[in-house]
């Protein structure tokens, strides 16, 4: 670690004493507000210049940007500033606690230590010397709902390549699923319990497209897989419908998620469940449907010849010792919205667990070892 090198460590339990619970999480959440006071104080007093970006009142991003020399390749690191809910915690959820190598708090793993890592190795990688290329740093507000806040970055802001540091147990993460949602409204029509001969029973009705989703989500899972990510999924998670016990159900609504993997989208979904719906239209009595899109995200891949990854794995492998796992994530990530973006990126982040959970905490040897591996990384791809 070079002289006056920033700690990490501190660095993170200054951020997760900072409650930023996402508030279209949890109503009343305090918002991205106060950490991006934070990270932009932090970051301004180290020479970064500060773009403070808020479409949406209170719920603030930050850009901050190191200028190169010029000649170089730019490079973005993303990180996000919102956390999921307080409740549950077990313990003082926004207390930095050290114990046993770790450091327990909301945020720790999922993702103020990503946060941390990407500003503290920065600042070291811009200290070594001068660099040709931009190094930005994108802390964004509400990845944990929308991503409303990588969306608005990008409105403005772009770099040859990024790295998303979310937690991923310093592997090497190339590949996630997407998901599309839709509602089902399935049609039938009001009667009173003693008048079968007038009404249509909906949920009933929606009973037969539910043995059709299972039938789909079977087919699917014996369908080609991903490499690394398998097949994609379906399944209903959302049901309403009727009025009261008398009455035949006039409506009954089904949200169904589709999990994509490359390949796929909320186009191609749409036409699959489509085609499920107009089978049954087609084969059951009384049968009618509306159709509703969703929110929907894009799948995500990198490009393994991407000059951003070649770089990563090879600082990877000199900061662990040995050649770094690749993998894959089943969940979402902003590397989709970065990847439509025309930015090559991938993922990589902290050990750690308990991300959403009753008890949270990063690694801090892995901490201290991803932000060597990112201030390497930036060195070498912005020189």
């Amino acid at each position: 670690m070079t002289p006056h090198s920033p700690d990490p460590v501190e660095l993170l339990a200054e951020l997760i004493a900072i409650d930023s619970v996402n508030p279209d999480l949890v109503p009343g959440g305090a918002g991205e507000g106060d950490i991006a006071d934070h990270c932009g104080a932090w970051l301004a007093g180290r020479g970064f210049e500060v773009h403070r970006l808020e479409s949406r009142p209170e719920r603030p991003s930050l850009v901050a940007v190191a200028r190169g020399t010029g000649g170089g390749r730019s490079l973005m690191l993303n990180g996000h500033l919102d956390t999921v809910g307080l409740a549950g915690y077990d313990g003082d959820p926004l207390r930095p606690v050290i114990r046993d190598g770790k450091i327990f708090g909301r945020g720790a793993f999922d993702m103020k230590s990503g946060l941390a890592a990407m500003m503290a190795a920065a600042v070291r990688a811009t200290r070594r010397g001068p660099l040709r290329g931009d190094v930005v740093l994108a802390c964004v507000a509400d990845e944990e709902h929308a991503s409303f806040g990588t969306e608005e970055v990008l409105e403005s802001f772009t770099a040859d390549a990024a790295i998303v540091t979310e937690p991923s147990h310093l592997e090497v993460t190339v590949a996630h699923k997407g998901f599309a949602w839709f509602d089902v409204h399935i049609e039938g029509r009001a009667a009173h319990g003693s008048r079968p001969e007038l009404g249509v029973d909906a949920i009933t009705k929606a009973g037969h497209f539910l043995v059709a989703l299972e039938d789909w989500g079977r087919r699917l899972a014996e369908g080609e897989p991903h490499p690394l990510l398998g097949t994609g999924t379906v399944h209903a998670s959302l049901i309403r419908g009727g009025e009261e016990p008398s009455t035949y159900p006039a409506h009954c609504r089904i949200t169904v998620e589709r999990r994509t993997v490359p390949g796929e989208n909320a186009d191609t979904v749409e036409a699959e469940l489509a085609a499920v719906l107009d089978r049954l239209t087609a084969t059951v009595a009384d049968f009618r449907y509306r159709l509703r899109r969703g929110l929907h995200r894009e799948p995500f891949q990198a490009d393994p010849q991407a000059s951003v990854v070649r770089t990563l794995l090879r600082h990877a492998e000199a900061g662990l010792g040995r050649p770094p796992v690749i993998r894959a994530e089943p969940f979402w990530t902003d590397c989709a919205l970065l990847d439509r973006a025309g930015i090559p990126c991938l993922l990589f982040g902290v050990d750690g667990g308990g991300a959403h959970a009753a008890t949270e905490w990063a690694d801090l040897a892995s901490l201290h070892r991803l932000t060597g591996i990112l201030a390497d990384t930036i060195a070498d791809f912005c020189a």
